[in-house]
């Protein structure tokens, strides 16, 4: 099995960069993990006090878990892969059948923060896409999607997003093999990537 991580910032097109991908190869050679997936359960915690969860810090992610499950896949076992509710801020008691393919992309804004979660990746790919570019996509998607306001989104970002980025996403734009500029438009990079892929599973 192949394993993919794909980083950036929030907002950067790293989910466009992943549907090109499974788009150019063919159907059942890939298996897809969100790091979304894998954000800690927040039941125990009362409703209002998880507005302030930071989902942009490490901390936020079930790591341990995340590496099992990868583990899980690469003895070409099936996994149970998490439900999460960024509107409940919890895991559901449902979850999705996930099974091995010859690809496994892995796809999250902090994947490359992990140590042992980068020593397993075979290709680690960061998306990078500029500030402005990245905000737009944020308050569009935080609206439509998560039901918050432009003036909620606008201060998440500044007490948040944007801190978490420089102290946590940036730096790890220097474990990347590849660097994709303005994400999934970037038709060359993705390309490239492709090509790079589909040479490592022939």
């Amino acid at each position: 099995m192949l394993i993919v991580g794909i980083a950036g910032g929030t907002g950067s097109g790293k989910t466009t960069v992943v549907d090109k991908i499974r788009d150019r190869l063919p159907e059942g050679r890939v298996t897809f993990l969100p790091q979304d997936s894998y954000y800690k359960d927040n039941s125990h915690i009362p409703v209002e006090e998880r507005k302030e969860i930071n989902f942009d810090h490490p901390d936020s992610i079930e790591w341990s878990l995340l590496a099992e499950h990868i583990g899980t896949l690469k003895k070409g076992c099936k996994i149970q892969k998490p439900i999460y509710s960024y509107l409940t801020c919890t895991r559901s008691e449902d979850t999705v059948e996930v099974e091995p393919s010859d690809v496994l992309i892995l796809e999250g804004i902090l994947i490359l923060t992990h140590e042992n979660l980068r020593n397993l990746m075979d290709i680690k790919v960061y998306v990078d896409t500029d500030a402005d570019d990245r905000l737009s996509r944020v308050i569009s998607r935080d609206i439509m999607e998560r039901g918050r306001s432009i003036q909620d989104v606008l201060d998440r970002y500044e007490q948040v997003l944007k801190p978490m980025h420089l102290q946590f996403i940036e730096p790890t734009k220097r474990y990347a093999d590849i660097i994709i500029p303005q994400g999934g438009n970037n038709k060359v990079a993705v390309d490239i990537l492709v090509r790079v892929i589909e040479s490592k599973i022939k």
